[in-house]
């Protein structure tokens, strides 16, 4: 049994303490899963021959294991295989105005995740890390498209990398400015940002009586979009 999964809270090590603004820190495993469920792509970092090396990728999570993938014939996730990575996912939310430079900022949510990944070997829990990416990434796509052959499941490697070891921090709210600079005549604020998705494009060799279907609308419309088109 994975001890982890007994608390609701993060580890703390040497590692994931926070060194800067501590207060920042979310220690709760829920801001872990909710950062990483909202995300869409990480980077994993990873030592080459002496060189790192930060990778962005797709990724997906069952449980408290987090899954990348890529080519099988990608140089990083093998080298990652037993060795000590380090994967990252950051939500940007807003540019912090502030009247001081030093104060300007953003508001953010990130998380860091720290252990040792293993290539995946086993063909079920291969299957289900493939079908986890997908449907992190589009949801509901794994159910509508071609299942993987046996060749392209050759072609494809999986990384799997256990919550273990984690730290999330984030910022939010107003600029925080010295006391004194209050009264001067620079605007201040915040520029919210969010992602959206723009209205569907179907593929121009799409078969006659294709519609756009609906697992693609609801995600545009989760994600503030304004209406899927195409047919």
């Amino acid at each position: 049994m994975n001890p982890f999964r007994a608390t609701s809270m993060l580890s703390t090590t040497d590692r994931t303490t926070l060194g800067r603004l501590r207060e920042r820190g979310l220690t709760d495993r829920a801001a872990l899963h909710d950062v990483l469920d909202a995300g869409l792509i990480c980077h994993l970092g990873v030592v080459i021959d002496g060189t790192p090396v930060v990778l962005p990728t797709g990724y997906g999570r069952i449980g408290e294991t987090l899954y990348l993938h890529g080519s099988s014939a990608n140089r990083s996730l093998a080298t990652a295989d037993g060795a000590e990575v380090c994967v990252t996912v950051t939500l940007l939310d807003g540019l912090v105005c502030a009247r001081s430079v030093f104060h300007n900022s953003m508001n953010y949510r990130s998380a860091v995740i720290y252990g040792t990944a293993r290539l995946v070997t086993d063909s079920a829990e291969r299957r289900a890390a493939v079908r986890a990416i997908t449907d992190h990434l589009i949801p509901g796509r794994w159910d509508n498209s071609r299942q993987p052959s046996r060749k392209e499941m050759a072609a494809t490697s999986v990384l799997a990398l256990p919550l273990n070891e984690a730290s999330v921090k984030a910022r939010t709210g107003w600029p925080e400015d010295d006391d004194e600079d209050y009264a001067l005549d620079y605007w201040a604020g915040l520029l919210p940002i969010t992602m959206t998705v723009r209205p569907a494009e179907s593929d121009p060799q799409l078969k006659e009586g294709i519609s756009v279907p609906a697992h693609i609308t609801e995600l545009q419309t989760q994600a503030g979009g304004a209406g899927a088109g195409g047919s």
